[in-house]
């Protein structure tokens, strides 16, 4: 028994919930429209008489259609929603449930470094501050995850390294925060080590 790729992207529901929505047919879900809607129309016009408005029926199961289908709309278009954290699964991979820990974690560490360069863009002391060290603290556990040092415990081999630009880079502010350009090569440094 193989299996292709496409049948790995193909999506199918699963047949309880292809039974599930099968159960009644289309005649049922007309009937309960049309119930929901004459029942609120009755509230709407006892509401309107109360107050001495009078609106046109038509105008009014108009009105009150228009809002059941845009809720259906809505509802269908909606994300489902995220499980309870007592049920919340584990980080990894497990058949049917969304690795919603793997999402939050992703932008999590996006947001961490998105944002703070959005705020130091044009502000040097800020990105001396704020991203800098973060740039600095990921040089150093490079350095000691692949060579077993790190800029203080010995700066003229990790200065060998890291090679002049990125040893310049990290250990004098700048002016001026880099340009994207400049960031994007820094990183690429970094990749190297």
């Amino acid at each position: 028994m193989s299996t292709s790729i496409d049948d790995l992207l193909t999506f199918e529901e699963e047949p309880a919930a292809r039974a599930a929505a099968d159960r009644g047919g289309p005649v049922r879900g007309v009937l309960r429209t049309l119930a929901v809607t004459a029942a609120i129309v009755v509230v709407v016009v006892a509401g309107l008489r109360v107050v001495g408005l009078q609106v046109s029926l038509w105008i009014i199961v108009a009105g009150v259609l228009a809002l059941l289908a845009v809720r259906r709309v809505t509802r269908a278009l909606s994300p489902p929603p995220p499980p309870h954290a007592g049920n919340r699964a584990p980080a990894g991979e497990e058949p049917s449930i969304w690795n919603w820990a793997a999402r939050d974690a992703l932008r999590a560490a996006i947001n961490g470094w998105e944002r703070p360069l959005d705020w130091s863009s044009g502000r040097p002391e800020r990105f001396a501050e704020r991203i800098l060290p973060r740039i600095g603290e990921l040089a150093d556990e490079r350095l000691r995850q692949k060579h077993g040092v790190t800029r203080e415990s010995d700066p003229a081999r990790a200065r060998i390294l890291l090679g002049e630009p990125l040893w310049t880079f990290l250990s004098t502010p700048s002016r001026r925060p880099p340009s994207p350009r400049d960031l994007a090569a820094i990183v690429a440094e970094l990749e190297k080590l």
